[in-house]
């Protein structure tokens, strides 16, 4: 297969911030995804290319063909290859065997659900059903309404339910991987130090940094307090990216449902828990927002209905919301560490670098023991307590 340039526009795509940047890879032209859509062959024939996504770490477009819409995604073969690819293609398949709204990927004249070439990893989807409302919403931003959260909630349930029953093991080493092994163990720092080790591109950015101070003083009092909890940490494959752009909805209204899960990117074997956790703090806490005010920061409304979504299939006890308080300032840590990964490993990105381990690793841990940050983990605490047995 024909080798995608390395010289093609680049689009206009979200960045670490609030500011809109260069993507840092090319962008899809019509030539290459006709391309690419040649190897499947329930894609149909390509008409017009409709939409280029934003998104950071991989290239993606809409294409429309004569069979209906279709997404196209682009991956540099160092962030996924085709084994990577083909994990997260089983864990949807399982969703949707389950009955969860997902879309499959599409098959290759050879039955693969991915295609690579020199550079690039491929996969190809149908376009699911749904508005895309949150489109060109940033991460770290919150839902639109009260409504919206509660049926991302439920939805999230769902995903939970029909994971049951999906016995993979956790993913290999790569980047931008959302998981679960350092803080789900009763000493963490030897799981750190094994996470660091496979990863040679953190190690590196790490050498010079006094690293184990860091985490002691940011992260660990956090874990003494999740300690107790771990026997609630059930090992389950989780979405990991629960927030509302990677939702679509039935209509543009305020009361719209959630009724298509997008972007199996970061899953991996978590628990439910790190999931539902993952949820809370991609959609209510204004991140964004941190630097240029104290307060004001949190939508504790919006946590409300969303848990109330969640808990009207799955009730949570009060020692599950006690767990999640305590699993909050934690949630972020991996997928931080994988940030770093990504952006000194691969687009060797020094200012990205140093956003990911000092912005989001170290610093959305400290912002915990802010008074907002009490206030968010304090409301967990409260409803846990009119929870009744």
């Amino acid at each position: 297969m024909e080798a995608a340039s390395h010289h093609l526009t680049r689009v206009i795509s979200h960045g670490m911030g609030t500011e809109p940047v260069i993507s840092d890879w090319p962008a899809l032209t019509s030539a290459e995804v006709a391309r690419v859509l040649r190897h499947y062959p329930q894609a149909g024939q390509p008409q017009r290319l409709e939409w280029h996504s934003p998104r950071p770490f991989s290239a993606a477009c809409v294409m429309q063909t004569d069979a209906g819409e279709i997404v196209v995604k682009r991956h540099h073969v160092r962030v996924r290859d085709i084994a990577a690819l083909s994990e997260e293609h089983a864990f949807v398949a399982h969703l949707h065997a389950r009955g969860l709204p997902v879309s499959t990927a599409l098959h290759t004249a050879d039955g693969a659900t991915a295609l690579a070439d020199e550079h690039w990893t491929y996969e190809v989807f149908r376009l699911a059903p749904g508005m895309d409302l949150y489109r060109d919403a940033m991460s770290w931003t919150p839902f639109s309404s009260g409504a919206h959260a509660h049926s991302a909630g439920r939805m999230l349930a769902r995903l939970h339910q029909a994971s049951q029953g999906f016995d993979a093991p956790a993913r290999a080493a790569r980047p931008l991987i959302s998981s679960f092994t350092i803080f789900s163990q009763e000493d963490p720092v030897r799981p750190l130090q094994a996470y660091i080790e496979q990863r040679p591109a953190i190690a590196d950015y790490l050498a010079e940094r006094p690293w184990r101070g860091e985490v002691a003083q940011h992260l660990l009092p956090f874990h003494a307090q999740l300690k107790p909890y771990l026997d609630e940490m059930i090992p389950l494959w989780t979405h990991n990216d629960w927030h509302a752009s990677n939702l679509l909805w039935s209509d543009v209204t305020p009361q719209a449902e959630a009724v298509s899960v997008l972007d199996f990117g970061l899953c991996d074997r978590s628990c439910a828990l790190h999931d539902l956790a993952t949820a809370v703090e991609r959609n209510i806490v204004e991140w964004l927002s941190v630097p240029h005010r104290a307060d004001q920061l949190i939508h504790l409304d919006l946590l409300d209905a969303l848990l109330d979504g969640y808990a009207s299939l799955l009730p949570l006890s009060a020692r599950q919301l006690r767990a999640l308080a305590a699993l909050l300032p934690l949630v972020h840590a991996e997928f931080a560490l994988a940030e770093l990964d990504y952006f000194h490993g691969v687009t060797q990105s020094q200012q990205n670098a140093a956003l990911a381990y000092d912005t989001y690793f170290l610093g959305h841990a400290a912002w915990f023991n802010t008074p907002e940050g009490q206030r968010l983990l304090d409301h967990l605490r409260r409803r846990a307590d009119g929870v009744t047995a």
